[in-house]
């Protein structure tokens, strides 16, 4: 999905919907994340589906564990990582932003 060379945001939505959250946390045989694959290869679809991908991920468990205060400390840091052109930038924000 992520490493197509187009990829689904409506495909992405129903995963997301369908498989918990901690499958964006395995790893496949060269050793990446899913998401580490929209970083690298950063396209405007690719910045899209991150987006989708970091509110549901993220910001979704926080409004479930009602952690409002910590959702406005990662919300500028998302905005970074989504406005970010440089891409080794963008990969130290990514690691901050999912640390």
């Amino acid at each position: 999905l992520f490493s197509n060379a187009e990829p689904r945001g409506e495909l992405l939505e129903i995963l997301l919907d369908k498989f918990p959250y901690y499958v964006l946390g395995w790893k496949d045989a060269n050793g990446k994340l899913a998401t580490d694959y929209l970083v690298t290869n950063w396209t405007v679809d690719n910045k899209i589906l991150l987006q989708t991908t970091l509110e549901k991920w993220v910001f979704s468990r926080l409004e479930r564990w009602c952690a409002k205060s910590w959702r406005s400390l990662m919300t500028p840091l998302v905005n970074t990582l989504l406005s970010e052109d440089d891409k080794d930038r963008r990969m130290t924000v990514f690691v901050e932003t999912c640390s």
